[in-house]
């Protein structure tokens, strides 16, 4: 007996200790996981070469320059205003064609660029993003076409995670989330079976919810396989005036359901006397 419960307590050891090695590994590399983007390189052949129409801003955080770009809004006078966290593996430049539509519909638009990706110096973690979109906030927030009171944080995935931050740092007047997730531990748990101790970027889309009296839209595909549909139910679910818009895509496919979000983006803007 006794020799059966040594060899069960090796084995159990092996396996604790194999675990704790394999959690050690993902912890040294799951920001090449988790910020894929960083080895894009840019469509672009220099930061000067923008698209027609786009203004070019700076951000200055504390570890050098971040890109952004402004779609500015027809009209005169201070206007609504949408700033934009895209997900982890894509740029601003992916973009500039799709906020169109809001453009055109009186909201400036404001695409941010993640630190590390495209020209923007750094490197991605949730502490240099918070610093970085805080700093488009208040670029934003002094723009004399923009109203200060009507600015909403938007973000697609992972970046949904970014402008729930942005929500507890400023004061947005509202907040968008697309095909996000309840928070980046829930997602490591279950991607790879790795506990919340061992989440770098701990993004907590569910804390924020929890403590932002905002109004909030929630958009999500219901054949998402990446993030499950099931993500956005949990976060609907912590506050009696959430609900899911479900969208006919999955993940990554969702441009044929785009009209439908910028509808709803349109309808929620004007239903909270943000446009």
């Amino acid at each position: 007996m006794n020799g059966r419960l040594a060899t069960a307590w090796s084995v159990v050891r092996i396996a604790v200790l194999a675990y704790a090695g394999y959690v050690a590994l993902l912890f040294l590399l799951q920001r090449s996981v988790v910020f894929p983007g960083t080895r894009r390189d840019p469509p672009r052949p220099s930061p000067d070469d923008v698209p027609p129409g786009i203004i070019p801003l700076w951000l200055e955080p504390s570890f050098g320059r971040v890109e952004a770009w402004l779609l500015e809004a027809p009209g005169e006078g201070p206007g609504p205003a949408l700033i934009f966290s895209h997900g982890n593996g894509e740029l601003i430049d992916d973009w500039r064609d799709d906020v169109e539509p809001l453009r055109r519909a009186g909201v400036h638009v404001l695409l941010v660029e993640f630190p590390g990706y495209g020209y923007s110096h750094g490197a991605p973690s949730r502490r240099a993003l918070r610093e970085a979109f805080t700093a488009a906030f208040d670029a934003l927030a002094r723009h004399p076409r923009v109203d200060g009171n009507r600015i909403v944080a938007m973000g697609r995935s992972l970046g949904a995670g970014v402008a729930s931050d942005l929500a507890l740092e400023r004061p947005v007047a509202g907040l968008v989330l697309l095909s996000t997730f309840t928070s980046a531990a829930d997602m490591a748990w279950q991607a790879y079976k790795v506990p919340a101790l061992g989440v770098r970027d701990r993004f907590d889309n569910r804390r924020a919810l929890r403590r932002f009296d905002g109004p909030v839209l929630l958009l999500h595909g219901r054949r998402d396989r990446i993030i499950p549909f099931e993500h956005a139910e949990r976060l609907a679910g912590l506050r009696e005036d959430l609900e899911v818009i479900p969208l006919d895509c999955g993940h990554n496919d969702c441009l044929s359901a785009w009209p439908r979000v910028v509808e709803s983006i349109l309808a929620f803007l004007d239903q909270q006397g943000l446009r």
